[in-house]
């Protein structure tokens, strides 16, 4: 039987837009992630919004007008959006907190604008796996790691995602996340096991498997990387009850924390015993074993 490789799990608190639009909670979160959870990165989005929407997209109301912070959809995506030199800031932040920095990026101009930051690494939502163009200027241009996730793709498309970078000679720089898309996600549909294909097909080709949930609790991500998925992804907010749609899936400080705390607890006990009696156990051999035999 084949043994999984334990790595050290790295837990990404994924603040998103979770902001609100303001640089403060931002800062706020950063500190949060950092002091309290002892979470090892956090991430933030970031979107040319005329670049990804259409003029009609950009022009409708938002689908759910209790969570928009704009008349138009593309005035509430535009109100969440900060600056590439309000992201400069926040990664200045990250490092004088001792917490590392990160960003999602859904266009061609936001990957350019994050990379010209030089994070180490840059993370592709699942909705954004099949761009190419930006890929391939990835690739190109930027030497940091590359995390994808995976959520509706098809197995093909996984492929060929991947041999992609493997032309690109990049391969070893990718992590590859198991994702459902969905927020909040149900238990049944997360889907851990597709955890054991990925390493099954990738493991030995890429530089991590990761895993990025949108589910309630922290006992699946925890079951994740019992599974082999070292980096695990979580979004993360102050209050979920604030108005915005990332919030209901995400984790409160203490749940982050916890999560933090378990992940690592797990990681210190994923291990054979060196001997046959531990030197714990031999005071509670030599007291209570049995010694009419």
């Amino acid at each position: 039987m084949k043994m999984t490789e334990y790595k050290k799990p790295y837990v990404i608190a994924e603040i998103g837009c979770n902001h609100k639009g303001e640089m403060e909670i931002a800062k706020e979160l950063i500190k949060i992630a950092k002091i309290f959870c002892n979470a090892d990165s956090v991430k933030f989005q970031k979107r040319n919004n005329k670049e990804l929407l259409t003029e009609d997209q950009y022009n409708a109301p938002h689908p759910n007008p209790a969570n928009s912070y704009g008349d138009t959809y593309g005035a509430h995506r535009e109100y969440l959006e900060f600056d590439v030199n309000q992201h400069a800031e926040l990664k200045a932040y990250c490092e004088e907190m001792g917490i590392v920095y990160s960003t999602s990026v859904w266009d061609t101009t936001s990957a350019k604008e994050i990379a010209s930051l030089n994070p180490e690494y840059i993370k592709i939502p699942s909705a954004c796996n099949n761009n190419y163009d930006m890929l391939g200027w990835l690739c190109d241009n930027y030497k940091g790691e590359i995390h994808i996730s995976t959520g509706m793709t098809t197995k093909g498309e996984a492929d060929d995602l991947v041999n992609f970078f493997i032309e690109k000679g990049r391969n070893k720089d990718l992590v590859l996340y198991n994702c459902t898309s969905g927020y909040p996600v149900p238990f049944e549909d997360v889907c851990l096991l597709d955890i054991n294909l990925l390493i099954e097909k990738y493991g030995d080709k890429v530089k991590h498997i990761g895993f990025s949930g949108h589910h309630l609790g922290i006992a699946v991500d925890v079951a994740a990387y019992t599974l082999g998925a070292n980096v695990i992804e979580r979004h993360y907010t102050i209050d979920r009850t604030w108005k915005g749609t990332d919030h209901a899936a995400s984790l409160e400080p203490e749940g982050l924390r916890k999560l933090c705390r378990d992940l690592k607890a797990v990681s210190k006990a994923l291990s054979f015993k060196s001997q046959d009696i531990l030197p714990i156990e031999q005071v509670q051999r030599d007291k209570l074993k049995n010694k009419k035999v």
